[in-house]
């Protein structure tokens, strides 16, 4: 898959990394089927790099030669509204990612399936030097999209709160490590009741929850003040609302092919009454029908009322994915991954889409692992 024939050449604000590790995300097994219909082929992903940088433009001085570096989701930005201006460029209008997009000289981006890499340097970071180079590379995608609402909803710097993980995957299994570094009490919430012994005793976790459960559902009613949902499969947000607190806040960081399932009434009230349905018992109708009436039934009656706010986020700009590398380097955060050579990708892929894998595919671009 990876061409280095097409990467463009090193201009004046560019660095040349000889790639060492790059990830292998979900968004990549979307783009080479073109799940999304946005897919220009011939496409090379790839945007959890690791390298070391061979090459610097004349107008670069914060790197050089022999820098350990990563690159994440982004290749360009405008560089002048709002959000470029506020390190914010991964919500700049005219963004630009590290594959399948048009850089500025109207190239399309080619990611990191490649022995090879040419990027601007203020879409660059510093890979710290206790992290190995195979297990930070998903730090550059998997990381950031967990600690940008981590550090949003403040559990960077407010220890003990109550956080939930939803999903024991790529996202998750970081999301777990980042909040329990931070000092909170960490729950995750699976449909896998086999993963909580991976949950607790290897990554920390402090509760286990089993979505399906109705009984360990309603035990966690109302008890997390931050869910983080990453998620990427189509599902009913429904359920997950229960379990924040009356102020808590759902973060989706999944990216579902599909629109997920988002009722209003658990937003609205924390559980709802009413006179005229209290003759009806919850138990006997089921969540999934789409009927407001029904859910009204399903959360039962109560005078308790909730403020409850669902948010999106998606990857983080280049200041805060910089600070999300020396935080992990701090806390010695790394990804579990398995590394495979360049010619398993394939069968990496079609592992990753029947998520057969724990927790991220690592390619190893370079040949300096033994596997």
């Amino acid at each position: 898959m990876g061409r280095d024939e097409i990467n463009r050449e090193n201009g004046v604000n560019d660095v040349t990394i000889k790639v060492m590790y790059c990830g292998i995300c979900h968004t990549d097994l979307h783009h080479v089927k073109n799940d999304w219909g946005i897919t220009m082929y011939p496409v090379v992903p790839g945007h959890e790099i690791t390298g070391v940088v061979t090459k610097v433009g004349s107008n670069v001085k914060n790197f050089k030669v022999g820098n350990r570096v990563g690159v994440g989701c982004l290749a360009a930005s405008c560089l002048e509204c709002e959000f470029c201006k506020s390190s914010q460029e991964n919500y700049c209008d005219q963004i630009q990612f590290t594959y399948n997009g048009i850089f500025w000289d109207g190239s399309i981006t080619y990611g990191g399936y490649s022995q090879m890499l040419v990027a601007d340097h203020r879409y660059v970071v510093y890979v710290p030097d206790n992290l190995p180079m195979d297990a930070a590379a998903p730090l550059l995608c998997a990381g950031i999209t967990v600690f940008s609402p981590m550090k949003d909803s403040k559990l960077l710097e407010s220890p003990g709160k109550k956080v939930g993980i939803v999903g024991l995957g790529g996202l998750g299994h970081v999301a777990v490590k980042m909040a329990k570094a931070f000092g909170h009490h960490v729950t995750v919430i699976s449909t896998s009741p086999s993963k909580e012994q991976e949950a607790r005793q290897r990554l920390g976790a402090d509760g286990f929850i089993v979505s399906t459960d109705a009984q360990q559902m309603q035990t966690g009613k109302r008890t997390l003040d931050v869910i983080l949902d990453t998620v990427s499969a189509k599902h009913s947000l429904g359920p997950i609302l229960e379990l924040l607190k009356v102020n808590g806040t759902l973060v989706l960081v999944g990216a579902p092919d599909r629109p997920v399932d988002l009722p209003s009434f658990p937003l609205i009230f924390g559980r709802v009454s009413s006179p005229s349905i209290s003759l009806f018992h919850r138990d006997k109708i089921p969540y999934n029908v789409r009927t407001e009436s029904k859910q009204l039934f399903f959360h039962n009656l109560s005078a308790e009322t909730g403020k409850r706010a669902v948010k999106g986020s998606m990857t983080g700009g280049m200041k805060e994915t910089q600070e999300m590398m020396d935080v992990c380097g701090k806390h010695n955060i790394t990804c579990d991954v398995e590394l495979i050579k360049p010619h398993q990708i394939n069968e990496a892929l079609d592992r990753l889409a029947r998520n057969d894998v724990r927790y991220r595919f690592v390619i190893d671009i370079a040949g300096t692992s033994k596997l």
